[in-house]
């Protein structure tokens, strides 16, 4: 299998960016994509809900743990950490889970995110898509842990201030190498009727309905990856995975 394409999808709390992460996921699986690498790398780790599974162990406490302990006998620390990182991934239908979390102590950890990047790099190749659920400032991205991403999803609500947003880390992702064809914004939650989004004259890649289905799985407390294929915003969502499968083949 060639090299999986890697989608980081980034913005500030609150604009759905975990919903669109499941979603895409969902819409890869659906249209014969997979396997599918899910990375949570949101220290408030909530994409296995999304998705609809449970996570016993993120990297960050592995971490923490591969160099408080012993290791166990006929191991050096190197094959110990290679070994609770498979453990750590959730397999599911369709998509593999990995969260990243963050080191619980203090110190240098230099050597330790070494180990995960060669894990990670390890474990993509099994993959066709690989999508990251990221926090704002994308620390895992600058830190290389997760290496680079071929492309950058900002989601954000529609109005001034998430376009500013938009703009700072569109700016942040620049400082780290981006090239500014790779970075895209989502607005997620637009509302008919209301004013035309303004990106400073970009074109958002994909406008995502507000869809009262979402706010309705998490009442319930269920998968939003899971409410129905014909709601508006897995319509929309659909969409935009073909354009980047279509952004794949293109590569």
């Amino acid at each position: 299998m060639d090299r999986p394409f890697t989608i980081a999808v980034s913005g500030k709390g609150g604009t759905g960016k975990t919903t669109v992460s499941s979603l895409l996921i969902r819409s890869f699986i659906e249209a014969g994509e997979g396997p599918v690498l899910a990375v949570d790398a949101d220290p408030n780790a909530n994409l296995h809900e999304a998705l609809g599974v449970t996570v016993h162990e993120t990297l960050g406490a592995m971490r923490e743990e591969a160099f408080s302990r012993t290791i166990p006998p006929g191991m050096n620390r190197h094959q110990y950490v290679m070994y609770r990182f498979r453990r750590a991934l959730v397999e599911s239908e369709g998509f593999d889970l990995i969260a990243m979390g963050r080191p619980e102590g203090s110190g240098c950890y230099c050597f330790a995110n070494d180990l995960l990047s060669e894990c990670m790099q390890q474990l993509e190749r099994e993959y066709r898509f690989i999508v990251i659920d990221t926090e704002a400032g994308m620390e895992h991205i600058a830190r290389g842990t997760i290496g680079k991403p071929d492309l950058l999803l900002i989601v954000s609500d529609p109005g001034a201030r998430g376009m500013r947003t938009i703009a700072r880390i569109r700016d942040i992702a620049i400082s780290l190498g981006f090239g500014p064809e790779t970075i895209h914004a989502v607005i997620n939650r637009y509302r008919s009727g209301t004013a035309s989004v303004d990106n400073r004259g970009e074109i958002p890649i994909a406008v995502l309905p507000d869809d009262p289905a979402v706010e309705a799985a998490d009442l319930a407390a269920e998968p939003v990856s899971k409410i129905s294929p014909s709601s508006p915003v897995r319509v929309a969502v659909r969409e935009l995975a073909g354009r980047i499968i279509g952004m794949r083949d293109q590569r």
